[in-house]
């Protein structure tokens, strides 16, 4: 990407109120640096002080001081004329609302979120709670682990027989959540400049976590082999084959030897071993098999660095990643070259390393911290978006038009967002290098139908001089182009910002890799796992006392989350472009947005070795883990954030001799007696299936989750209720597949359309003739020159 000479932040002007707390507002943190002018209020008898998750440092919150940093908040009462008048003017004044208050409390009733709904009808309200406002579990509680359990994820993480393990990052499900929330707020105030007319939208953390961290039906990663995340189990060995650990010379290094052509630079790697020549191990289902194979290679990495295994893995086409320690990772010149980090005072006496955006604009950081300081003016319409035609079914970005090249689970869900908000999204693909989820290319898979639905599919071969200006063509009428290759791949087929920006000015590229490009890296074959280990994520997501076990190897991140922060930049830049009439350029670097997730426990790490002592208080209460129930493989999360919740879990468990306990009246006072209590929940829960003790638990206000498997997530009743799921059966699937629906609850916004995921140039002929304009003639001599393709030349390229 080429950085421009001046740089406008795409939503400048945007006058967004932020009443949130906790670890949520980072999404206020995510619109102010894509250029919002973002305004925390402490609204009086409104805002609540809630506990925060992760690290304090002279009782500072890092990890809400980041996502403040640059803000000025403004303290109003309402109880005064002068308070009321000013909210009033706020609230005429903005564009877009966020507040969080708790379900049925004084709080929420005070604000009445309804009513100023109903006296500004074009401001965007995002209300944000952990279970939603419109169930029956909208008094429901969450904590971090009860995310991660209720998400399912917590099903997927950690070694058979142990409790599951927590991962990395303490705020991660508000992290990716938030992420969630900000696309939609997003795609609802572009909406809102075309029509007047706002929303409010009933945002659920715990759907935001659940479709953005690992979603039990989203798109799962090619390590998979073709096995839906659905009907997984925790299978140590398996896992470890997908992704593998080899322990070397001077620590851990992972690596992929998943498609056919890495195994054979992995075969030749190896010095071509005659016990491994067989043809058979071209087939990812026989080195799975193989008891000997992952021993050779562990063999035969054992003398070697590192930084030796990094390097002629890269060679051989190997995508070899080191594990390295957080400190070892921000420390490379990956991660300095990029500046993704700069020195900032978060408080008197407390300069940190802050993240400096999540991606990029015009080839330059979109941070508050790059942003002009004035503002532009904002825009109050959509003359571009405004004229187009729309079908009127409820969906915000109908009349959009989305020429989709990306590949594997990012490039997947960042069209199926736009594809399943309305937008017309065109896949671009050939049978010479067909996305990696397709498997065979006469079926349908759940992996793939759950990531392309709502999608047309046209044949074009992008290495022709005839196919790429055939896709020129369509980028002229296009409003997103997406990709997500290795960096310069974009550029070599004619699909990059620089070289489509010339065919239509106001196009917008977006551009995914794993780390970025620029810096050393920025050429590295990479996977999200490769991604966690050189990010230092891999290091962390192990058990206390066994830290050689790593076990992130089944979850599919930080592929969910980059793909909803493409979505929202890309976002962004339709809104500049109706008030500039240009387009703009995005990337994203995978590694980044993960290092973002860490940025509150890198700041908190920093400030320690200058000296900053960490608060006395522990972070939370105790109990804060995972307790076994009555089945097997059965667990329940159980979380404590204050005295309030101690001793409503003491009346619940039934040992009120522990509430009366004077040594356990201070939180301090229960970490001390952290084994003491834990014997006592577990005891309790041991008893119990972990649905009906979550269920006693929640009822008394005690944030617990039952860690659901991902087969159960369907039918467990919160996500009935949110209409979370949908079952398909695609005519070239074997079986009915259940997938993701609906993505925005608001009162305008309609569910997903029901498309199906289309074979590899399904609708070949039909886009040719209508974005096109080409006859029957022209098509049928396109397809014989192999320009174009339908589904039977796929077939056949595949036999």
């Amino acid at each position: 990407m080429t950085s421009t000479d001046t740089y406008d932040p795409p939503l400048s002007g945007v006058k967004v109120l932020d009443l949130s707390c906790g670890p949520i507002t980072a999404i206020g943190r995510l619109l102010a640096d894509l250029g919002a002018q973002v305004t925390p209020v402490n609204l009086a008898g409104v805002t609540e002080t809630e506990a925060t998750v992760g690290p304090f440092i002279a009782s500072i919150p890092v990890g809400s001081a980041i996502n403040r940093y640059g803000m000025r908040a403004l303290d109003i009462d309402t109880s005064v004329s002068d308070g009321t008048r000013r909210w009033q003017e706020l609230l005429a004044d903005a564009d877009i609302l966020i507040e969080n208050t708790r379900p049925g409390s004084d709080a929420e009733k005070a604000l009445a979120v309804r009513q100023i709904r109903d006296e500004h009808p074009a401001l965007v309200v995002l209300s944000i709670s952990d279970f939603g406002r419109d169930t029956a579990y909208r008094t429901w509680q969450a904590t971090t682990p009860v995310l991660h359990a209720l998400s399912s994820e917590l099903s997927r993480s950690g070694i058979p027989g142990r409790e599951p393990l927590v991962p990395p990052a303490p705020q991660l499900p508000y992290q990716v959540a938030a992420a969630q929330a900000a696309v939609m707020t997003v795609c609802v105030y572009l909406d809102r400049l075309r029509t007047g007319t706002g929303d409010l939208i009933d945002f659920s953390i715990l759907d935001g976590a659940m479709q953005t961290l690992d979603p039990p039906f989203g798109t799962p990663g090619t390590a998979s082999a073709g096995v839906p995340i659905s009907e997984q189990r925790r299978n140590w060995p398996a896992e470890r084959q997908r992704y593998p650990i080899i322990g070397c010379k001077d620590g851990y290094v992972r690596i992929c030897v998943l498609a056919k052509r890495q195994w054979q630079g992995m075969f030749t790697w190896m010095g071509e071993p005659e016990e491994f020549a067989d043809p058979k191990f071209n087939s990812l289902i026989e080195r799975f098999k193989s008891p000997a194979l992952l021993k050779a290679i562990e063999k035969f990495c054992s003398d070697k660095t590192r930084a030796e295994l990094e390097s002629e893995g890269q060679r051989h086409g190997v995508p070899t990643a080191a594990v390295l320690t957080l400190t070892e990772a921000l420390r490379t010149e990956q991660v300095s070259e990029r500046g993704f980090f700069r020195e900032v005072d978060l408080a008197d006496g407390l300069t940190a390393p802050v993240p400096v955006g999540v991606c990029e604009v015009d080839g330059q950081r979109a941070s508050a911290l790059n942003a002009p300081q004035d503002a532009q003016a904002r825009p109050d319409a959509a003359p571009v978006l405004g004229a187009r035609a729309r079908r009127d079914e409820g969906l915000p970005l109908e009349g959009l038009r989305v020429l989709d090249l990306g590949v594997i689970v990012v490039g997947a869900d960042t069209g199926r967002l736009f594809a399943d908000l309305g937008a017309d999204v065109v896949k671009i693909e050939n049978s010479a290098f067909p996305d990696g989820l397709r498997g065979r290319l006469n079926m349908m898979s759940q992996t793939y139908a759950s990531g392309h639905r709502n999608k047309r599919s046209i044949g074009i071969d992008l290495r022709s001089d005839e196919g790429r200006a055939l896709a020129h063509r369509l980028a002229e009428n296009a409003d997103v182009v997406l990709t997500n290759f290795k960096p310069g791949v974009a550029q070599a087929l004619g699909m990059d910002h620089a070289t489509l920006r010339k065919v239509n000015p106001g196009i917008v590229v977006v551009d995914s890799s794993a780390f970025g490009p620029t810096g050393p890296w920025a050429e590295r074959l990479g996977y999200g796992p490769l991604v966690r280990a050189a990010a230092g994520f891999t290091d962390l997501w192990v058990y206390p006392d066994a830290p050689g076990e790593f076990c992130d190897t089944v979850t599919v991140y930080p592929d969910h989350v980059a793909a909803r922060i493409g979505a929202l930049t890309a976002l962004t830049l339709l809104a500049r472009r109706e008030r500039t009439g240009t387009g703009g350029a995005v990337s994203v670097a995978q590694s980044e947005v993960m290092l973002s997730h860490l940025a509150g426990e890198i700041a908190a790490e920093v400030l320690q070795r200058r000296g900053h002592a960490r608060s006395d208080e522990p972070v939370h209460d105790a109990p804060w883990g995972l307790f076994p129930a009555e089945g097997q493989d059965a667990w329940l999360a159980v979380t404590v954030r204050d005295t309030a919740d101690w001793h409503a879990l003491c009346a619940v468990i039934g040992r009120g001799d522990l509430a009366s306990d004077d040594t356990l009246g201070t939180r301090a006072g229960r970490h001390g007696n952290r084994a003491r209590i834990d014997e006592a929940v577990r005891a309790w829960t041991a008893g119990r299936t972990a649905t009906a003790a979550m269920e006693l638990l929640q009822e008394a206000g005690v944030p617990a989750g039952a860690v659901l498997h991902a087969a159960d997530v369907p039918t467990f009743g919160y996500y009935v209720e949110r209409r979370a799921f949908r079952e398909e059966l695609h005519p070239h699937g074997t079986e009915p597949f259940t997938m993701e629906n609906v993505q925005i609850h608001s009162d305008r916004v309609a569910d997903p359309p029901l498309g199906q995921a289309p074979l590899l140039g399904e609708q070949t002929r039909e886009i040719a003739a209508d974005l096109l304009g080409l006859g029957d003639a022209e098509i049928d001599a396109l397809i014989e020159r192999g320009v174009l393709e339908v589904p039977q030349q796929a077939l056949a390229a595949e036999r």
